[in-house]
C-alpha cells in the first residue's frame, strides 16, 4: 500500500499533476465571469478589479495545465495517436485556453484604454464557460469520475 503523505508519489505520479492543477484555472475562470457580471449589474469597480485579476491568475495557470495534459498523454499513453474523447478532450481544451485568453485580452485592452468594458465580452465569457463546462466533463468521463457506477 502507498503512504498518502510520501512526497516522491504524490509529484512524481504520472499523471496526477494535470487532474489536480486543472481545478485552478476552472475556479479564477468561473469566479471572474461572476465577478464580472456582478460589476456590471451592481456597478462597482473593485468587482471588475476582482474579475480582471481572477482572469488573469486563471490565463497564466492554463499553461501548466496544458503542459501536465499533455505529459500525461505522453506517460500514459507513451504518445500513442490520440481518438475518441481523449482527442475531444485535447482540442477543446485548446479552445477553452484560447477562449480564457481572448476574455482576459479583452479585459486588458479596455483597462488601457477606457473605464468601460465593450458589451459583447459577457457573451464571449458565457460562451467559454460553456466551453470550459464542457472539456471538464469530458475529462471526468477520462478521469473516471463520470463514469456510471
Amino acid at each position: 500500500m502507498v503512504n498518502p503523505f510520501d512526497l516522491k508519489t504524490a509529484v512524481l505520479a504520472k499523471h496526477a499533476q494535470h487532474v489536480v492543477l486543472i481545478h485552478f484555472p476552472i475556479a479564477l475562470f468561473l469566479a471572474a465571469v461572476a465577478f464580472d457580471f456582478v460589476a456590471t449589474w451592481a456597478k462597482r469597480r473593485g468587482l471588475a478589479d476582482a474579475a480582471y485579476y481572477n482572469l488573469l491568475g486563471a490565463a497564466v495557470s492554463t499553461l501548466p495545465v496544458l503542459v501536465s495534459g499533455v505529459l500525461a498523454w505522453q506517460f500514459q499513453l507513451e504518445g500513442q495517436k490520440l481518438k475518441g474523447i481523449l482527442l475531444l478532450h485535447l482540442v477543446l481544451a485548446c479552445a477553452s485556453t484560447a477562449m480564457i485568453w481572448l476574455v482576459w485580452w479583452v479585459h486588458f485592452r479596455a483597462r488601457r484604454r477606457t473605464v468601460y468594458l465593450p458589451g459583447y465580452r459577457l457573451g464571449l465569457e458565457l460562451l467559454a464557460v460553456g466551453l470550459v463546462a464542457v472539456t471538464g466533463h469530458l475529462g471526468g468521463f477520462l478521469s473516471g469520475v463520470n463514469l456510471p457506477g
